[in-house]
């Protein structure tokens, strides 16, 4: 449901509607010829020097700022990058989807006294799960559930492959899946939310961009540190630190380093310490242009003579 409201005169009409989703606009301005500016909504708040806010004045510090040429314009993707996010979604959700089935079917087992979990979903585990003997209600559950979930593998199935014939495109996709733990589908988003490397100077920002970092509240020389921000793409958060965890399985320079992170904090911490670890990783192999390799160094320091304390 769109919403719209027009205060009408007879010299002027002032037209205001209400709507969640811009794409369209987006879309209608380009057709039209338009160059669409989006802007930073937090740093066009801060050059605000008036405390009034009404769409008239904000029209007129937008226009300010633009004539001053200090417009704080945000990167936005072509409707091709939007659209294969659109594939990564899809398929991450279906997996949520498909997992609470698996997991429904695991609480149906525990109930009648069975722990099989993973063996669950094999071909002799699921022989036994139907010979379960079940009330009339549950029976019917377990029989639906079972339905749901062979529908749905398939379709997973088909989204994965078109996930990884979208990685073999892209160089740069196929560059970032030589470190150990990236996939297709990490490395795949992780190009397609992070846009081009040049829009970052240093590494430790890719870490701010995609809500890795600690928020922070600190006065009077004291430092308060909260939970990680969360600003960014969830989706990206999550497969960071599945391929961070992946890794640690794997390599056992990433296992040494997860392991003395969750001694000295907490695994959780860990996991997404690693996560931020391997963003900053793949931000510099996809800057130098290189593959993995375990004695590569990376950052704005690499190659120069220091010690270890940082003092050249």
């Amino acid at each position: 449901m769109m919403i719209i409201g027009v205060d009408y005169h007879p010299s002027f009409q002032t037209i205001a509607f209400s709507t969640g989703y811009s794409r369209w606009f987006e879309r209608l301005l380009a057709e039209l010829g338009f160059e669409l500016w989006i802007g930073h909504p937090a740093q066009i708040k801060a050059k605000r020097v008036k405390k009034q806010k009404y769409d008239r004045e904000d029209a007129r510090l937008l226009l300010r700022l633009m004539r001053e040429n200090n417009f704080p314009q945000v990167w936005v993707p072509n409707p091709e990058n939007r659209d294969l996010r659109q594939l990564l979604w899809h398929r991450h959700r279906m997996v949520q989807m498909r997992t609470r089935i698996m997991n429904q079917l695991q609480a149906l087992a525990m109930n009648e006294g069975y722990r099989w979990k993973k063996k669950l979903f094999s071909e002799s585990g699921r022989a036994q799960l139907e010979k379960l003997a079940l009330a009339p209600w549950a029976s019917r559950r377990r029989q639906e559930l079972l339905e749901l979930l062979d529908r749905m593998n398939p379709t997973i199935e088909e989204l994965t492959a078109a996930v990884e014939r979208e990685a073999r495109k892209r160089p740069e996709v196929l560059r970032l899946m030589t470190h150990p733990g990236v996939g297709p589908l990490t490395a795949l988003a992780y190009v397609l939310i992070i846009g081009t490397p040049t829009r970052f100077e240093r590494g430790k920002q890719i870490g701010t961009y995609v809500g890795m970092i600690p928020s922070e509240d600190s006065s009077a020389g004291k430092q308060r540190l909260g939970h990680i921000s969360k600003q960014g793409s969830s989706l990206l958060r999550f497969l960071l630190v599945e391929a961070a965890q992946t890794a640690a399985r794997i390599h056992p320079d990433w296992r040494r380093r997860y392991m003395h992170l969750a001694m000295r904090r907490h695994k959780n911490i860990a996991k997404v310490a690693m996560g931020r670890r391997l963003a900053i990783k793949l931000y510099w192999m996809w800057r130098n242009g290189c593959e993995y390799s375990p004695s590569l160094g990376f950052g704005s320091y690499a190659g120069q003579l220091g010690t270890g304390h940082g003092v050249k």
